[in-house]
């Protein structure tokens, strides 16, 4: 691509066919797939009795996956068009912080947050950096999910920094942590440790967070949690 302008433009023609071929596959199979997954839930209504059958939960369980599987599949092809806009940071990483302590209010998670009021304002897409951050807050939530229930108290932290010309975005769990031959692969698509996981979370946020000229770092120890943090340029 350096040496040759036109391998360039043949290359990113092809990369965006690749891209537009993915979401035309995604949405046409979502399209079927919702009304199936309609259809069942008109039978629930009109004969209770199925939900006595055998393996009518897994059912549901399967279409629901392969619905989730798509929307993320979707959100990572599209992970890197970004609709960019001035975002007042301090106000916006508030915000996501309260919509993540609501969904969390009847855990036993104490949840903190240091976001101070003065930080500056960033050029980003505030719909997709919502979505790379909760991420990283369910993460969270699931990495204490699987401590030991005679452990300390779960607590995750997230804080929002100013550091020279960057922000840095930090969610810290005192979970179970991650094991390192683990770390090693845990940003590459469809890779999951989780039974019910799709193994793309973490591979849209970092591709959302590289979109906007950011990185993505992991520090984490085996059974003494998980500190992920998002470095995000200052315009």
């Amino acid at each position: 691509m350096q040496e040759n302008p036109e391998n360039e433009a043949l290359i990113n023609r092809l990369l965006t066919s690749h891209q537009m071929e993915i979401s035309t596959i995604s949405h046409e199979i979502r399209n079927p797939l919702t009304l199936v997954y309609s259809t069942l839930q008109l039978i629930e209504s009109q004969h209770p009795e199925v939900l006595t059958f055998s393996h009518w939960t897994e059912l549901h369980q399967d279409i629901e996956y392969m619905k989730f599987l798509l929307e993320d599949l979707s959100s990572y092809n599209n992970g890197e068009r970004l609709e960019l806009t001035p975002v007042s940071a301090s106000t916006y990483f508030r915000r996501i912080a309260l919509s993540f302590a609501a969904s969390i209010v009847d855990t036993d998670i104490e949840f903190v947050s240091r976001i101070p009021e003065d930080l500056p304002e960033i050029s980003a897409d505030p719909i997709k950096l919502r979505q790379a951050v909760l991420n990283l807050l369910r993460n969270a939530c699931d990495a204490l999910n699987k401590k030991a229930p005679d452990s300390q108290k779960p607590v995750i932290t997230f804080s929002v920094t100013l550091q020279t010309d960057s922000l840095h975005i930090g969610v810290r769990d005192n979970g179970c942590g991650i094991a390192p031959e683990d770390q090693k692969t845990i940003f590459e698509p469809f890779v999951t440790h989780k039974p019910d996981g799709t193994g793309l979370g973490l591979a849209i946020t970092r591709r959302i967070i590289q979109a906007h000229h950011g990185t993505v770092t992991l520090n984490s120890v085996l059974h003494n949690g998980t500190t992920f943090t998002l470095t995000l340029p200052v315009q």
